[in-house]
């Protein structure tokens, strides 16, 4: 009997790319490859890439290369964000490109059985944030159907998971090109016989009054809400293209905080973006205070390449000065 053949997948990046990947490792599974731990000890390597920010973007280029100079016969393939925007060309070093909808695959996903089940329920994204190469990486919002999602979950709660993760792009929303909507998607897993339902990533200007309700309503949906904030000034997060002021943002956590007792917060933040001057910037610390986030994740800008604000605007603030407001607020938040 022939050995089989093995494969080493990489996942760079978010949760939907770690979702993606638990789909291709399941096609290899059926395709009789087995995974390896190593690319050194692969017959076939698949990337799965991230390109959000340049560093990310340089680590996969990184591997690509390393593989190559080890002169060993390896067949490298990208799928992920890289694949998204270079699906019409060639990538150096690589066999084949695969466009990220290849793994949207009618297949059941073999997953890290120590983690809550990871359900994508979108991809991409319609809302083309100046800073973001997302919407040109996966292209434009796509919802999966109700029940394909609903049935993914009972399979997952059949196979054992009590959590599970529901994920997309700007989840909460989803199903606006079906006529359907995320709170009554969420409701309906809430009905299920799970310990805990959580959602990433959501965006304010989605965050309607009925999915509050539908949180409060069921306690086995996290308390912890990810509302991604960017910026706490109104300037910068009009060049951002962020659909809501910082007004608008406190008025929703408030809200959010009367009807959802014991709900925590956390958040992302771009530091340095270009235009944010010292007032700009204590205004996202204010706000912080104000909130009183259990976790940030920050981010110093870089300009990404075919995205609105590294065509318009000029980065203008010092590497030295955007580690030093990343501090602040990582002081502020994280280290409390």
């Amino acid at each position: 009997m022939p050995e089989s053949k093995k494969v080493f997948i990489k996942t760079f990046g978010c949760a939907q790319n770690v979702a993606d990947s638990e789909k291709i490792r399941a096609f290899y599974r059926q395709s009789e490859f087995t995974e390896v731990d190593g690319w050194k000890k692969a017959d076939l390597v698949v990337i799965n890439s991230c390109i959000v920010r340049e560093s990310a973007e340089n680590r996969v280029y990184g591997l690509i290369n390393e593989i190559r100079k080890a002169r060993k016969a390896k067949k490298i393939i990208v799928t992920g964000c890289l694949a998204g925007l270079n699906k019409n060309k060639k990538i150096k070093g690589v066999d084949e490109i695969w466009p990220i909808d290849n793994f949207d695959l009618k297949i059941e996903p073999i997953r890290d059985e120590e983690k809550a089940a990871l359900i994508s329920i979108s991809s991409g994204c319609n809302n083309f944030c100046s800073y973001c190469i997302v919407p040109y990486a996966r292209g434009r919002e796509k919802s999966k159907s109700f029940e394909e999602i609903i049935k993914e979950i009972d399979e997952a709660i059949k196979n054992g998971f009590k959590e599970v993760v529901l994920i997309g792009q700007n989840v909460n929303s989803y199903g606006k090109d079906k006529n359907s909507s995320f709170s009554k998607l969420l409701e309906e897993v809430a009905k299920k016989p799970l310990e805990k339902i959580s959602f990433v990533s959501s965006n304010p200007w989605d965050f309607s009054d009925e999915l509050i309700e539908t949180i409060a309503k069921y306690p086995n949906i996290d308390r912890l809400v990810h509302l991604p904030l960017q910026s706490g000034d109104d300037e910068i997060l009009k060049k951002m293209n962020r659909k809501y002021t910082a007004k608008e943002y406190l008025e929703l956590v408030k809200k959010i905080k009367t009807k959802v007792k014991e709900v925590r917060f956390s958040t992302d933040i771009i530091v340095g973006f270009p235009g944010e001057d010292e007032k700009a910037f204590q205004k996202t610390v204010e706000l912080c205070k104000k909130v009183g986030f259990e976790i940030a994740y920050l981010n110093k800008y870089s300009p990404r390449k075919g995205t609105v604000a590294a065509r318009l605007y000029k980065d203008e603030i010092p590497q030295a000065e955007k580690k030093r407001r990343w501090k602040v607020l990582d002081d502020l938040v994280n280290q409390k």
